[in-house]
C-alpha cells in the first residue's frame, strides 16, 4: 500500500509570522541561535503570544546535551506552544526538545535558510561523541511551517549555495527512494526543477526567486520524509559528525558520486528525472551523463567544493577517521530507503571517489 499524509499546515508569503496568532498561545517558547535572538526576530515571533521566553542556545549540529539543557528551560517555563526559527539545527532543537519532554507541545517552524525542510519532517538530527543520530518518529513533525520571505532578503550566499544543495539533494534521493509514490515524485520533480533552475539566481543576488527556492525546499522535505533518503545523506551524516562541514556542502560534494554508484539500480529513474528537467538525451547513459554534469556544473557556479580536500579535509585525516565513517555510514536508517543495498566496500567507493588530493 502507497500512502502521503502531511499533518503541517503551510503558510507563505511576506508579513505571515502573523499566522501565529490563530494559535491563541498564552505561553510561548521560541527556540533560536543567538543572532536570531540578538536582530530582534525571536522577540517579534514571542510577541504573538500572551507571555514567552526565548532559549537561544541553539549551536550547528545540536548536541544531546544541548537538547538536555532547552528541554530543562522548556519544563520549567511550562509553555503552551514552541516555535523554532532558523534553519535545521534550531528546528531540530526544538523538536527533540519537545520530544524528550514528554509535552504535548504544538510546534510551529519557522526557516530561515531554503534547504533543510525540518520544518515538514520526521525528523531530527543529533549529534553525540562525533555521531549524528537521526530521531524519527512522527510526532516530530511541526503543526505549522512558516515560510516568511523577510527572512530571505539577508541570507549570505555561502549559506544560499550550502542549503540549496541539501534541497538538490532531498529531492533528487526521495525521487529514487524506496518508498517514493505518485505524489513525492511530484512533490520532488517540482522542487528540484525549481531549485536547480533558481538556485544560482538567489545566489548571485536575485531576492524575487527567494521564496520560490524557499517553498521548493519545503516541497522537497514533503518528499522525503514519506519517500525516504539514501547513501548521500546517511554519508553526510557521517562525514559530518567527525568533521563538521555544513551538511549541505557534503551533499554538493557527494551527489555526483552518490548518483553515479546509484545509478547500477536505477539510472532509468535519474535519466527520466534529467530529461523532465530538460537536460535531455537521446539514451538514458547520456541523460544520466547530463545530471552529473549539471550538478557539478550549478556546484562550480556556487562556489561549492567539489571535493573533501577542498572542504579543508586532509588525506590523513580522512584515513584516520574512514573506519568510524563507514561504520556510522552504513548503520543510518537513510540506508534503508536507498535503491541499492549500502555495504562497507560501497561507502568506501563513494569515500575515495570524494576524497581528493591533500
Amino acid at each position: 500500500m502507497q500512502e502521503f499524509s502531511c499533518e503541517t499546515r503551510i503558510v507563505m508569503g511576506r508579513g505571515v509570522i502573523s499566522a501565529l496568532k490563530a494559535w491563541n498561545f498564552q505561553k510561548l517558547l521560541v527556540v533560536s541561535d543567538p543572532f536570531f535572538s540578538q536582530n530582534g526576530w525571536a522577540a517579534r515571533l514571542g510577541a504573538q503570544a500572551a507571555q514567552y521566553e526565548v532559549f537561544d542556545g541553539v549551536k550547528p549540529d545540536p548536541s544531546v546535551s544541548l537538547v538536555a539543557e532547552g528541554t530543562a528551560q522548556l519544563l520549567r517555563f511550562q509553555p503552551d506552544g514552541l516555535v523554532a526559527i532558523g534553519g535545521g539545527s534550531a528546528m531540530d532543537c526544538a523538536k527533540a526538545m519537545a520530544y524528550f519532554s514528554g509535552l504535548e507541545l504544538p510546534l510551529v517552524a519557522v526557516p530561515t535558510t531554503s534547504g533543510s525542510g525540518s520544518e515538514v519532517t520526521d525528523f531530527a538530527i543529533l549529534t553525540h561523541d562525533g555521531v549524528k543520530h537521526p530521531l524519527v518518529d512522527k510526532k516530530l513533525r511541526p503543526k505549522m511551517a512558516i515560510l516568511e520571505e523577510e527572512l530571505l532578503e539577508q541570507m549570505p550566499p555561502a549559506l544560499i549555495a550550502d542549503s540549496g544543495f541539501d534541497a538538490l539533494s532531498h529531492a533528487l534521493e526521495s525521487w529514487v527512494g524506496k518508498k517514493a509514490n505518485p505524489v513525492t515524485d511530484a512533490l520532488a520533480l517540482q522542487a528540484f526543477r525549481t531549485v536547480y533552475s533558481m538556485l544560482n539566481a538567489s545566489f548571485e543576488g536575485d531576492k524575487t526567486v527567494r521564496l520560490q527556492v524557499h517553498t521548493a525546499a519545503t516541497m522537497a522535505g514533503l518528499s522525503f520524509t514519506q519517500a525516504g533518503l539514501g547513501l548521500c545523506h546517511a554519508m553526510a551524516h557521517s562525514i559530518g559528525g567527525q568533521f563538521h562541514i555544513p551538511h549541505g556542502r557534503l551533499n554538493a560534494i557527494l551527489l555526483p558520486a552518490v548518483i553515479a554508484c546509484n545509478s547500477e539500480a536505477v539510472g532509468s529513474r535519474y535519466a527520466e528525472l534529467s530529461r523532465l528537467i530538460g537536460l535531455g538525451g537521446s539514451s538514458d547513459a547520456i541523460a544520466l551523463r547530463n545530471l552529473k554534469n549539471g550538478l557539478v556544473r550549478l556546484r562550480n557556479q556556487l562556489k561549492l567544493p567539489g571535493t573533501l580536500s577542498q572542504a579543508g579535509v586532509t588525506i590523513h585525516q580522512l584515513e584516520e577517521k574512514t573506519e568510524q565513517i563507514v561504520s556510522a555510514a552504513v548503520q543510518d536508517p537513510c540506508c534503508q530507503t536507498n535503491p541499492m543495498p549500502v555495504t562497507q566496500d560501497l561507502v568506501r567507493r563513494v569515500l575515495r571517489e570524494v576524497a581528493g588530493r591533500g
